[in-house]
């Protein structure tokens, strides 16, 4: 629990069987596949005929410009905002409400509380914590530095993310310039800060993941997911695989 100040599934291309007997050496061709599940290949023309498996654009990875234009327009769930850190001289981060998701865009904080490890401890975070809010399967505080999670914010007048459908183990999609994680709320901050996530997260988008100096200042967007609970928590996989499935379904493929 925080109280510091810094508060494609993959698609399978078909390759030409070209015989060098056949044909010269400058005549092989490949084939790659086109954003509508088609294949070409260099080769066309040649008499050859590519074997392709077909690529299933409702199983193509959601882009983070396909999830941005579904949260243009924010219909705000929180009676108030939130403030991206404590020194922050005003609020100004509303939480965001969707049929199937609640969302934010803020700034991203480290989250290094829970099992010491050589990544996260007193040493290199000055307000570690040893222990999260939310377990793991086994009763022991979540590990930040391997396991992708969001904070979110104490349940408090502003917002309780209980009544939004989320808890411990829901599913996030983080956003961070073109790319697009996936994690599970594993633990809760103070209740007028938002913007915070693990080191494990941090990582994964190519922010620095230090809980001493790094973070982001702006430009991460937030999706939790309503009633999408996995677990068990620490399973990496298992949101990552009901994170891309949650998102294809969310930008209505």
């Amino acid at each position: 629990m925080r109280t510091r100040m810094l508060a494609l599934t993959s698609a399978a291309c078909g390759a030409a069987l070209l015989s060098a007997a056949a044909l010269p050496a400058s005549a092989t061709g490949s084939g790659s596949a086109t954003g509508s599940g088609s294949v070409t290949g260099s080769g066309a023309g040649l008499g050859a005929e590519p074997e392709a498996a077909e690529v299933d654009a409702a199983e193509v990875d959601v882009t983070a410009a396909e999830l941005l234009a579904e949260i243009r327009a924010c219909a705000r769930i929180s009676t108030g905002a939130y403030r991206t850190d404590s020194g922050s001289p005003e609020a100004t981060v509303p939480v965001c409400d969707t049929e199937d998701a609640v969302f934010w865009k803020a700034d991203m904080d480290i989250d290094c509380d829970g099992r010491r490890t050589k990544a996260c401890n007193r040493k290199t975070d000055p307000y570690f914590l040893p222990e999260t809010a939310f377990q793991s399967s086994r009763g022991e505080p979540l590990d930040s530095a391997a396991l992708p999670h969001v904070v979110v914010p104490g349940p408090s007048k502003v917002w309780d993310y209980r009544k939004s459908g989320l808890t411990g183990g829901s599913v996030v999609a983080v956003v961070y310039r073109d790319r697009v994680r996936y994690g599970v709320i594993g633990d809760t901050g103070p209740t007028g800060i938002i913007g915070e996530a693990s080191y494990a997260m941090a990582k994964t988008l190519g922010i620095d993941p230090d809980p001493a100096t790094g973070g982001a200042e702006s430009g991460v967007t937030y999706i939790a997911f309503k009633n999408s609970r996995v677990a068990p928590i620490e399973s990496r996989e298992r949101a990552r695989s009901r994170g891309a499935r949650l998102a294809r379904e969310f930008v209505g493929r």
